[in-house]
């Protein structure tokens, strides 16, 4: 395949962009574990469904046995603890001039250069409110926020061809502090993990419990800037709000705007909260905040509300504890 990509991981960002690309004209092809999944878009293509009805685009689909022994432009797309696993199988794969882009939740970009090499690595930055609904289908959840940058705060020319060909998809940009994206997902995920300890829409959830997340996000946010980084505001979510040194009333009105911007998203629970429900597989969260709560223990940073609610949810998604607003009431109790 010239030119064109590999989507490793064909789920919720990995599908959704891989059926932009595709439908742009762009030869695209899916790696994925899930065979029945593959098996569907081998059938009946990738489809993309909409309130108003389904799309559908052709793209090649295998799964990682499947996969050719030469990849070359590669969008990572894979849960973020699945990383450590995808790369052995990835490393041999790549292109001497390839490289991949991390398009996953976390901060995953350094596990990828001890593999492939930093100048074959791309981060990115992408908040996406789609699902995978069943084998073959991604629910679309909008527009949303999708940053690419190198790691070392570069804008090169094959970070502004990725985002030329992601604008297929909407308002893709190039960015010079890929890292302020990432650790600002961080603050305002800490608030969508904390939502699934409940079976609510986030957007009640987080008006309901402002102090709270105001707390969890302060917390994670207080590593971020002890380690010197700038944070960057995307979509309705302005992380200098949510600072431990952020003004009440800016906090407030922070709020107000992230609230009423996700009540208008068609998907009104997190990602976090359909696998535990629904799909009933681990969360990728603790991996996600493994490096956070390392990085606090390092400074002699207190994370308190973070690392509670990080084990109520453990308990919560091994069924130790049903989903419930109690647990968020009982954090709240604890500020």
């Amino acid at each position: 395949m010239t030119e064109g990509y590999t989507v490793v991981g064909g789920g919720a960002i990995g599908g959704t962009l891989a059926f932009h690309l595709a439908r742009a004209g762009h030869p695209v092809r899916v790696v994925d574990v899930d065979a029945e999944h593959v098996a569907a878009i081998r059938r009946n293509g990738l489809v993309l469904r909409h309130p108003g009805g389904d799309e559908r685009v052709t793209v090649e689909a295998v799964t990682p046995e499947e996969a050719p022994a030469r990849l070359s432009r590669v969008l990572l797309a894979v849960k973020a603890q699945a990383t450590e696993q995808v790369l052995p199988w990835l490393a041999p794969r790549l292109a001497p001039d390839g490289f991949v882009v991390s398009l996953q939740n976390g901060l995953n970009e350094a596990t990828i250069a001890a593999a492939v090499g930093p100048e074959r690595t791309i981060g990115a930055f992408v908040n996406l409110f789609a699902d995978v609904v069943e084998p073959g289908v991604i629910r679309d959840g909008g527009e949303g926020a999708l940053v690419v940058g190198e790691p070392d705060g570069r804008v090169t020319p094959r970070v502004e061809r990725v985002v030329a060909d992601l604008q297929a998809w909407g308002p893709a940009k190039a960015t010079d502090n890929v890292e302020g994206f990432l650790w600002a997902k961080l603050g305002f995920g800490a608030m969508l993990a904390t939502t699934a300890l409940a079976d609510a829409p986030m957007a009640d959830l987080i008006d309901r419990h402002r102090p709270l997340m105001a707390t969890v996000a302060a917390e994670v946010f207080a590593v971020a800037t002890a380690g010197g980084r700038h944070l960057e505001a995307f979509d309705q979510f302005d992380p200098a709000a949510y600072l431990p040194s952020a003004d009440p009333a800016d906090r407030e009105a922070a709020t107000d705007r992230l609230v009423a911007w996700l009540r208008t998203q068609s998907k009104d629970r997190s990602g976090i909260w359909r696998d535990i429900a629904v799909r009933h597989r681990p969360v990728e969260v603790h991996h996600h905040y493994r490096p956070v709560l390392a990085e606090a223990a390092d400074r002699g940073i207190a994370v308190p509300t973070l690392t509670a609610m990080l084990a109520r949810l453990r308990d919560v998604e091994t069924g130790q504890r049903p989903m419930s607003e109690d647990h968020l009431t009982e954090l709240e109790r604890n500020l």
